[in-house]
């Protein structure tokens, strides 16, 4: 059962758009599949959450969370053998985590914290909050934006992860996450 939240192994270089919402994270993942021609794995949780406000009105419940883990890495694992050279996700499992800390008293389901912290990326772009906020319906934290940023950097020192913060505008940040897939590219073996 619990196969079906590890990643699969690949041969493209993984990078992941991380942090809090509306911070321009989606925008980035298609500008950077784009850009390398490549492919880019969308917010699974958007969708799933988006259909049962749409049929329920009812918000992120905690027995969400593991089919939302599961949508996601059912789409990575398909995604990751579409390509060979970069693979751009909007989000991860650890994001998940970071988001089920938040919203459920720093709870998460075991098993969605194990794989949270084994799956592994080559970089993550932690998105900085000087973003304008864009509401919607599942956007719920207008006025927590720096807590939620901090709760998202200190998960990325917390578990060794590489990263590099990106700020500015859209040009700004596609700029630098450019520069810094590039890096990775030249160095893959």
């Amino acid at each position: 059962m619990e196969e079906k939240f590890k990643q699969q192994p690949s041969n493209c270089i993984k990078v992941v758009l991380f942090g809090p919402e509306s911070t321009g994270k989606t925008t980035l993942a298609s500008q950077l599949a784009r850009h390398y021609n490549s492919v880019w794995v969308r917010e699974y949780a958007r969708r799933y959450l988006q259909d049962k406000w749409n049929n329920e009105r009812k918000t992120c419940e905690p027995e969400d969370l593991l089919p939302i883990a599961e949508g996601q890495m059912k789409l990575e694992n398909y995604l990751s053998q579409k390509t060979d050279s970069v693979l751009i996700c909007d989000t991860d499992l650890l994001e998940t985590k970071v988001y089920s800390e938040a919203y459920y008293v720093g709870s998460c389901d075991p098993i969605l914290e194990k794989y949270a912290i084994e799956n592994t990326y080559d970089l993550y772009f932690l998105t900085y909050i000087d973003t304008p906020w864009e509401a919607d319906d599942l956007r719920d934290k207008p006025n927590e934006r720096e807590r939620m940023f901090k709760a998202f950097e200190d998960t990325l020192i917390k578990y060794n992860r590489p990263y590099v913060l990106l700020k500015g505008d859209k040009k700004q940040r596609l700029t630098e996450a450019i520069k810094h897939i590039d890096k990775l590219i030249k160095n893959k073996p």
